[in-house]
């Protein structure tokens, strides 16, 4: 996509807060409007920007939260815990709210993932953040969002970008195939397993970005299996940046609730995704 990026635009609501984290200060902007439609898309469709103070040209982390496109937001304490923590470490961090069902069907809630990943294509770099370096990621729910908002092209066209201005994606315990509400959605039994196109693994193809895939060793019955196939499949159609990673003894939510640990796991193989990934694209 084009470098030309468009003047940041923040909402007249954003909320700048600012909390010490020895030496540097996270800074905070809060409910940022990346998408303005109806009603209910003023409601939902903003985010927060978690900063690593004292730091230019970083990596930004575009993180969907879980709940099973039914609930939450990024203000649960999930979320905001993967924001402070990743930006912590030197990862600016957009922490997405987007649209819930049933309000809001298939595909509204992807049509808004990809709609927050532009916009930060598009803005971080007047925040300090770098452009060429944006990931997309995200907890259950939100990482069936982040896969599918590379997996199917359609998404991130329509707000003029491309898969290609993507760093790299990192769903963690992920439904691969179409998710559970998206069937519930149509009146499918969640037990039955449906892959076409409401499904990440429907789109493997060659020639996507770089993806670490993280599930718990004791996930949700079956969370594992099916993201490793997803490994499987994006190996063999020759994606060779594709990593998978089962963590041992990580449950369906422990697998994001222990990223205050200073010696969190998940939080060090991010990092070392992100970190690799940010330095192979020339920084």
């Amino acid at each position: 996509m084009s470098r030309h990026f468009q003047p940041v635009i923040l909402s007249i609501f954003a909320l700048l807060v600012v909390w010490p984290l020895g030496a540097g200060e996270l800074k905070v902007l809060k409910n940022i409007q990346y998408k303005d439609g109806g009603q209910y898309e003023r409601e939902r469709c903003k985010l927060d920007l978690y900063l690593p103070g004292g730091k230019t040209d970083f990596p930004i982390l575009v993180w969907f939260h879980g709940g099973g496109m039914t609930s939450n937001s990024k203000d649960e304490e999930e979320a905001v815990r993967v924001g402070r923590r990743m930006a912590k470490e030197g990862i600016g961090t957009a922490v997405v709210n987007y649209r819930l069902s049933p309000m809001a069907k298939y595909p509204s809630y992807i049509e808004d993932a990809a709609a927050s990943v532009a916009w930060s294509l598009r803005h971080v770099g007047g925040y300090g953040g770098d452009p060429n370096a944006v990931f997309a990621g995200g907890h259950s729910a939100g990482g069936y969002l982040a896969a599918m908002v590379v997996m199917d092209p359609r998404y991130l066209k329509g707000h003029g970008a491309g898969v290609a201005d993507v760093a790299g994606v990192i769903p963690v315990s992920g439904q691969m195939d179409s998710h559970s509400t998206v069937r519930a959605e149509r009146g499918i039994e969640r037990s039955v397993q449906v892959i076409d196109a409401t499904a990440p693994l429907h789109h493997v193809r060659p020639g996507l970005p770089p993806m670490l895939i993280l599930a718990g060793g004791e996930d949700l019955p079956g969370r594992s299996e099916i993201n490793q196939r997803f490994h499987e499949a994006l190996t063999a159609a020759g994606n060779r940046d594709a990593g998978f990673v089962e963590v041992p003894g990580r449950t369906h939510t422990s697998i994001v609730f222990e990223m205050d640990d200073p010696n969190d796991e998940v939080v060090q193989i991010m990092l070392s995704f992100i970190n690799r990934v940010t330095a192979r694209r020339g920084r």
